[in-house]
């Protein structure tokens, strides 16, 4: 049986990486996936490859950190398909540019914390409501490792991720008890383009020695490996977790950096 039949789901930064490798998993389980993407050609692509999968997914574009987008997402996810079930708030930024904050710009830490915080603010205003009268179902929101350790010379996405984790527990006891539960996923060194393109000393190539030499499990996750834990916690085998923190991160925040 797939597990999100008859399920509708918005995905924001799914057009590459994690969101795309959610939308893909999403949709072969069955649920019906809004692609919410702030490129066009990006989120056009990821719908197309979801279809040839033979998924059902719909692109809109929409910057999440705009509370005009994210009404309009909503609005146009509920005219499409009637309602809404699972909200993955994937969209964030990570910036070669953040530094510590004696040394970061406000520029840089306000949209790191408009990109990473307030999108997951903004589509939870606007999407909960329309979960609630759905009938009930479940968001997932996405930390780091950063939000259960310290990280050095990244502080806004250390903070914004820190409060996405503080923000998931308190959503999660106020919704709860309505029949939605609120999870957050603590990702880190998957290989995506973001972690490419955030390289510190060469955006062509992955720093492995840095994750391979603290990870116990020696090597970069995957962004499948992250789309099946939000998979489950999206669909009904995860009815009974709420508000949890769940660190798919292969071990390196119990593995201390010196």
């Amino acid at each position: 049986m797939m597990r999100l039949k008859n399920k509708v789901a918005v995905i924001t930064g799914a057009g590459r990486g994690i969101g795309l490798a959610g939308a893909i998993a999403f949709a072969g389980e069955g649920a019906r996936v809004v692609i919410a993407e702030i490129d066009e050609e990006l989120g056009t692509r990821a719908a197309a490859h979801v279809h040839s999968l033979g998924g059902e997914a719909t692109f809109v574009q929409a910057d999440c950190s705009r509370s005009a987008d994210v009404q309009v997402l909503m609005a146009k996810t509920c005219e499409l398909y009637g309602g809404l079930h699972v909200l993955y708030n994937n969209a964030s930024v990570f910036l070669r540019t953040d530094k510590s904050v004696a040394e970061l710009s406000e520029d840089i830490w306000e949209h790191v914390l408009r990109t990473n915080l307030s999108s997951v603010f903004l589509c939870c205003k606007y999407g909960i409501p329309r979960i609630l009268a759905s009938g009930g179902g479940s968001v997932i929101n996405t930390g780091s490792s950063a939000s259960v350790m310290g990280i050095p010379g990244c502080d806004a996405y250390t903070a914004s991720k820190g409060a996405t984790m503080s923000l998931t527990r308190s959503m999660a006891v106020e919704f709860g008890p309505r029949g939605v539960r609120v999870n957050c996923i603590c990702p880190a060194g998957i290989e995506t383009e973001m972690l490419q393109e955030s390289n510190p000393d060469d955006s062509s190539s992955f720093d492995a020695e840095y994750f391979f030499a603290r990870a116990p499990l020696r090597r970069f996750g995957r962004p499948d490996e992250i789309a099946h834990v939000a998979l489950f916690l999206a669909c009904d085998e995860s009815s009974y977790v709420n508000g949890a923190i769940v660190r798919a991160d292969g071990g390196i925040t119990i593995a201390p950096i010196s």
